[in-house]
Formats: structure tokens, C-alpha cells, sequence
């Protein structure tokens, strides 16, 4: 449908509102609205009321999937054009905002603690509107909607990372997040607006009909603008190279601000970048699927040899090693997407059953890293060693989610994540690819067990003579609170502090994180369904 046809529907061009398809994103935002305007009148020392009510708020949300589990939901479609909508809650849309919200809901868990120390009504205020973006994102079928929910998910973010006022780093990492996440969206309109120029419409299914049949004058125009927009989403990805923003902005946002963008932020880049490549660009594969491959190699390998180089005594070695780490991840993520343009579609299953494994291990390494770095401000690699001694089961869970990352026994639901990542190049014919993926994978190898190993590994002796920490490990220890403490080093310099039992709320998300883990790797198959079959 052309310009002048859309406009001639006039005001009949969208149909009712299927209230119960948009409920995941709408309910996620109706709770922010209500967290916010609570904060205006629940006093000071009521204000951690507030993160219980957005964690229920992100327990309803997911509870409103269960409904729409048969994926054949669509609503704001044409009334001229019945199939064409511009939001569809198929089953890529359920299984992406399930990811979303569960990693909003484990990310509020870490939260409870942390967000003590920040300005609570505006943290949970923020969080829970860019999990409803996010949420909005996987359901979005036209270009319009598409850009709105990227920047509803990315604008509260750059605040989130900022929020600790005072600090410079943080302050640092919301600006380089801020600049290079604008001007991923300054370039991906101005690709929008090419493509809408040359095709007439923004519906995805309708872009990809009209792109084979545009004329030879706006061809040019019709590339670039493609071109601009994936452009764009490689920024939101964190792709090479386009991911110079990654270790600083992880290093000084709040730790569950680092855990929320690694995980819930990165869906929201990759789930844009399949809706444009598989359902809108298909006409154009030949030139996004070669320059997704080398990017997808390009980016695995820069994040792996960065990873490599991390020094073990560098102050918050840990997240910085997580942040590169995450970068690495994406390069994997990009390889079915990649794959998709020789191999049709079903590909992006295997990015899908990736993206679900990761976001459960990294969540939970990110939640012990938060459970370390109370007692361990510095929050250096070379403070987890002895962990084993110290918190039994955290170190145990730590070793498991980086065993995972490895995809390595025990972590069978990494290994066979990789594994079908892995197979989705080689159907593809992109054996290259699959060469530089396995390198890679062994680079990786190095530096995972090499924070396993630590953590088995008797403490040192300055470490041993320390402050001990309170006695009892693991899930023993979730009950009692305990004076908060800045996730950055003391001013007097200070490489460890005392303090009480573990927030219960991070003892749990650790637990549930690892229990999560075990089941996939007991059962991969409940993941790796999603890599033979069709999403869309």
C-alpha cells in the first residue's frame, strides 16, 4: 500500500484494541506510573515498599503470558489489509518478553539491596519503563513502533546508568552510553526514513513486498537506508565496531544496571535486528547476511582477546572481564542471524535458545559479583579466590554460570547452545565462520577456568587474615540485613569490609538463576526446541 492509499483510509485504518495481547508491555508500564506517582506520598522510611510493588508489577506481567502462549494474537492492524499489524504476539514476541521480564524481575531482585543507596521512586520508576520498552520491542511489526520502543527501553537506561550522583565513573558511563547510544538512533531514523521514502509504507511485512519492486531512482536510496538501519542496531548490540561504550558504562553503572543492560538490553538490540533483517530486509540478504558474518566474527574475537587481557588485580576487574565477556557472547548471538540470509529464517531459532542460556548464567554471575562486591568493594578477579572457603554454594554457582559461558560439563545447556549456533553456520555454508567461532570458544576457554579455578583455590594468605565474614554460606545465610556498602572502593582505600549476612533478595536471584541452569542442562531440550522450528 502506497502513501496516498494509507492516507485515504482516514480514521478507520486500525481496528479494536486486543487489550489482552499488548497486556505484557501495558501492565509493566501502568505499575511504573504507579511506583512513580507512590513515591510523591509513601514517606522515607516506607520507600523499599516500593521495590516490592515493581516486583510484583514484573510478576504479573509474566503471568500475562500464559494466555497468549498459543501465539496467534495480533492487534492495531489495517482494517484494508487484516494481516497487516503492527503489533503480533507470535511466539518470538512471548519467548523475547519472557526473557525481557525475567531478566527485569532478577535484575530487581539484585536490586533491593543496591537500590537503597540510589533515589528509590525514580530507580524502580526507571527500570520498570524501560522493561515495559523492552517488553513493547519483540511485538513491534512496523518501523514506527519499532524505533519507539527502542528508545521507551534505551532513555530511562542512560538514566539508571547515571543515577549514583557523585560519582564520577558513573557519571562517565551514562555520557559514553548517552553519545553513542544517540547517535545510533540519529543513524538508524535517518535508515528509517530512506527506506519509508522508497518503499511508501512502515510495516514490516509490507516493506519486505515492496523493497523487490522499488524503482531503479530510489534503489540507492532504498540500500542505504537498509544499510543505515542495521547500522544502527549493531550500536544497540554492542557489535564491532561499535561496542567501545560496553566496559566503561557496565564498570560504572550500579552492578544490577550492568547485569540488566547485558542481558535485557542486549535482547532488545538483537530482537530489533531480526525483525528488520528476517521480516522487512529478506530482499536484501545477499548484502546484510555477508557483512552480519564478518561482523559476527569481528566482534566475537575483539571481545575474547579483550576479555583475555584483563588483569587479575585491576580494581572491578570482574565486571570489566563480564562487560568484554558479553561482547564476545554477541558475536556468537549474531552468527544464525547471519546464517539466516543463506538458510531462510528458522535459523534465528538457535540465536533465540542462545540468548535464553545467556540470559540466565550471566544474570546469575552478575548476581554473585553484586554478592562479592559488598565485602569486596574493590570487586578485583583476584578477590574471588578462596571463595570456596569463605560461601561454599556461591562459589559453586559462580563456578557452574561460568562453566555455562564456557559451554562446558557441567553447563550441557552451554555446550549445546554453542553447539547449535555452531551447526546453524555450517548449514549455512559459512564453514569460515564456524572456524572463527571455534577459535574463539577456545580463547574463552582460558579465561572462564581461570576464574573457576580460583575460586577453588585456597585463599590467600593477606585475604585469609581479613575481617571474616559472617559465618554460613550460600542460601543459609539469606536471612538478616546488612549495613549497605558502595559497590566502588572506600575512600580510604580499603579492599575489604565486614559486614553482615547477605541480602535474602540476592540469595535468591542467585538461587533461582542456578536452579534455572541445572534444570536446562538436565533438560536442554526445553531450549533447544526453539532451534529447529520456526518463530515468526
Amino acid at each position: 500500500m502506497n502513501v496516498a492509499a494509507e492516507s485515504a483510509a482516514g480514521a478507520s485504518l486500525v481496528q479494536s484494541i486486543d487489550w489482552l495481547a499488548i497486556a505484557p508491555p501495558t501492565l509493566t508500564a501502568v505499575v511504573a506510573l504507579i511506583v512513580l506517582i507512590a513515591d510523591l506520598f509513601v514517606p522515607e522510611h516506607r520507600k523499599p515498599l516500593l521495590g516490592g510493588i515493581a516486583i510484583a508489577g514484573l510478576v504479573a506481567a509474566l503471568l500475562t503470558l500464559l494466555p497468549l502462549r498459543a501465539g496467534d494474537r495480533s492487534t492495531f492492524c489495517l482494517t484494508t489489509e487484516a494481516d497487516v499489524c503492527s503489533y503480533t504476539a507470535d511466539h518470538f514476541a512471548l519467548v523475547i518478553q519472557l526473557l525481557v521480564l525475567g531478566g527485569a524481575l532478577l535484575t530487581a531482585l539484585i536490586s533491593l539491596h543496591d537500590s537503597r543507596k540510589l533515589p528509590v521512586g525514580e530507580y524502580w520508576f526507571l527500570l520498570l519503563a524501560s522493561a515495559a520498552g523492552a517488553a513493547l520491542l519483540p511485538a513491534s511489526r512496523d518501523l514506527a513502533t519499532l524505533v519507539v520502543a527502542l528508545e521507551v527501553a534505551s532513555l530511562p537506561a542512560f538514566a539508571l546508568v547515571g543515577l549514583r550522583r557523585g560519582d564520577r565513573l558513573s557519571s562517565e558511563a551514562a555520557l559514553k552510553f548517552f553519545l553513542s547510544s544517540v547517535t545510533a538512533t540519529a543513524v538508524m531514523l535517518l535508515g528509517v526514513s530512506f527506506v519509508y521514502a522508497a518503499t511508501g509504507t512502515l510495516h514490516l511485512t509490507r516493506i519486505a513486498a515492496e523493497l523487490g519492486h522499488v524503482p531503479g531512482q530510489l534503489d540507492t536510496l532504498a540500500k542505504v537506508g537498509v544499510a543505515l538501519t542495521l547500522v544502527g542496531f549493531a550500536f544497540k548490540t554492542a557489535a564491532a565496531p561499535f561496542h567501545f561504550w560496553v566496559p566503561d558504562t557496565y564498570v560504572g553503572a550500579p552492578l544490577p544496571i550492568a547485569a540488566y543492560l547485558s542481558v535485557v538490553g542486549k535482547a532488545v538490540g538483537f530482537s530489533g535486528l531480526i525483525l528488520v533483517t528476517v521480516i522487512a530486509f529478506p530482499t536484501y540478504r545477499d548484502v546484510w547476511g555477508p557483512v552480519l558474518a564478518v561482523i559476527a566474527a569481528l566482534t566475537m574475537t575483539l571481545g575474547n582477546v579483550a576479555a583475555v587481557r584483563q588483569s587479575a588485580t585491576r580494581a572491578r576487574s570482574a565486571v570489566r572481564l563480564l562487560a568484554w565477556s558479553s561482547v564476545g557472547q554477541a558475536g556468537y548471538l549474531l552468527v544464525p542471524i547471519a546464517a539466516a540470509a543463506y538458510a531462510g529464517g528458522d535459523r534465528i531459532g538457535s540465536t533465540v535458545a542462545y540468548a535464553l542460556m545467556y540470559a540466565v548464567v550471566n544474570l546469575g554471575a552478575f548476581a554473585v559479583v553484586a554478592l562479592v562486591a559488598r565485602t569486596r568493594p574493590l570487586n578485583r578477579l583476584a578477590d574471588y579466590q578462596g571463595l570456596y572457603a569463605r560461601r561454599p554454594l556461591v562459589a559453586l554457582a559462580m563456578g557452574f554460570f561460568l562453566l555455562c559461558l564456557a559451554g562446558l560439563p557441567p553447563g550441557i545447556i552451554g555446550l549445546f547452545a554453542k553447539v547449535t549456533v555452531f551447526s546453524a553456520a555450517v548449514d549455512a555454508g559459512l564453514g569460515w565462520l564456524a572456524v572463527v567461532m571455534a577459535a574463539n570458544v577456545v580463547i574463552a576457554l582460558y579465561y572462564y577456568l581461570q576464574w573457576t579455578a580460583a575460586l577453588f583455590r585456597a585463599p590467600e594468605p593477606e585475604a585469609a587474615s581479613a575481617a571474616p565474614e559472617a559465618a554460613g554460606t550460600g542460601t543459609a545465610e539469606a536471612g538478616g540485613a546488612a549495613p549497605p556498602t558502595s559497590g566502588a572502593a572506600p575512600a580510604g582505600g580499603g579492599d575489604e569490609v565486614a559486614v553482615g549476612r547477605p541480602p535474602a533478595a540476592v540469595t535468591v536471584a542467585i538461587a533461582l538463576t542456578a536452579a534455572a541452569a541445572v534444570a536446562l542442562s538436565g533438560a536442554p531440550q526445553l531450549v533447544l526446541r526453539f532451534a529447529g522450528t520456526s518463530l515468526f
